[in-house]
């Protein structure tokens, strides 16, 4: 039998409030049927799963409980206040997040990381670590000013990109920079206007791409201590992407030069 749960002061319920606030460092709030699939699909550990109403996938529960899933069946009430999001999806879950370290980052040869300076907005954040994953990066690093990669909103935008690509954040990009140096990475700085347009840099190497903020940009000092300056050439009037579509298109055409290299 499964376990039922119907007070919203059960100290589970406090469990996935406080995960979902960012009080549990190590633990990621997953919201919803996909993304706790692509969690056990990519063999990550599941803690605790808590779902209202008809399970939608049977064997998606008997998959989390072999992921060491504990299960809670919850009242409607009782999933609205476990729910971050304003019209909850129907399932929860707890799950710890995957050690990474920088050699994670730069271990996949060639290398081709995006690096994350002071983006804000989680959304984007998640749909840049989707958009890595998609044209083939081989690992994405946050700064300690940008949004937390694992926190539920950013998840959510990854789409489960997070559970298989090498994934930092609070990083020093200063130390960032200086490690993959030794690594053989070349650092390109992308920025809005006057950079090396990005169809003549060359990306066949080992290289790592910074991002900052759509309104900002990257800070005067990143930009100095890159090796190289770029720009996505735009129509006018557009000044500046966002950041997910940045990326997306600076990966992709690394991909391509590579494939052409072949």
């Amino acid at each position: 039998m499964l376990n039922r749960i119907s007070s919203r002061q059960n100290a589970v319920v406090k469990r996935f409030r406080d995960v979902a606030r960012g009080q549990h460092p190590g633990l990621m709030l997953l919201d919803g049927e996909h993304l706790l699939s692509e969690a056990v699909r990519s063999g990550i550990r599941i803690e605790t799963v808590a779902f209202g109403g008809p399970v939608g996938s049977p064997d998606l529960m008997r998959a989390a409980e072999q992921a060491g899933a504990e299960i809670f069946s919850v009242s409607e009430q009782v999933l609205a206040a476990i729910s971050p999001v304003r019209e909850p999806s129907g399932i929860v879950a707890i799950a710890p997040k995957r050690e990474m370290s920088l050699d994670d980052v730069f271990a996949k040869r060639p290398a081709l990381v995006v690096i994350l300076s002071g983006v804000q907005d989680p959304g984007n954040v998640g749909a840049t670590i989707r958009a890595a994953e998609a044209c083939g990066a081989t690992g994405v690093v946050c700064s300690a000013a940008t949004a937390d990669p694992f926190g539920w909103k950013a998840l959510r935008g990854a789409m489960g990109s997070t559970f298989r690509l090498p994934v930092l954040a609070r990083q020093s990009l200063a130390d960032t920079i200086a490690r993959a140096r030794p690594h053989g990475l070349n650092v390109f700085a992308a920025i809005a206007r006057d950079g090396m347009p990005l169809p003549d840099c060359d990306l066949r190497g080992p290289a790592a791409i910074l991002f900052g903020s759509e309104g900002r940009g990257l800070p005067d000092e990143l930009v100095s201590a890159a090796d190289a300056r770029m720009t996505i050439p735009m129509q006018s009037p557009v000044e500046s992407l966002n950041v997910a579509v940045a990326a997306a298109l600076v990966v992709y055409e690394a991909a391509r030069q590579r494939r052409a290299r072949t």
